[in-house]
């Protein structure tokens, strides 16, 4: 991946996480965190992978984010200038829980 992609990936996670500390509004106890921006070569699209604390939380919490993305895609594109403007795909990032899944299975080997 080159230089100038990165610098977006980075750009775009900065804005989006702004925008949804901002204005998202989630029950008491949820929280959505940008682990990961992974925007396309040709800049069309960008897939944001998104955290979600707790786990149980998961489908209100991508609900509230599909819900809203009209409004954060519109946001982001006042934010960027540049074109073209990358459509936000939302992902989400399993990452963290599969690593607990394998520290409990390399525990229970021990």
């Amino acid at each position: 991946m080159n230089e100038r992609i990165n610098k977006i990936n980075e750009l775009i996670k900065q804005h989006v996480n702004d925008i949804v500390l901002k204005n998202l509004s989630l029950k008491d106890g949820v929280f959505i965190t940008i682990a990961k921006v992974d925007t396309t070569e040709d800049l069309r699209y960008t897939r944001v992978f998104v955290s979600i604390f707790p786990e149980k939380e998961i489908p209100y919490a991508t609900k509230t984010l599909e819900k809203e993305l009209f409004e954060i895609q519109g946001k982001l594109n006042k934010k960027l200038h540049m074109r073209p403007l990358p459509k936000i795909e939302f992902r989400l990032d399993m990452t963290e829980s599969k690593a607990d899944e394998i520290e409990k299975i390399l525990k229970e080997i021990n």
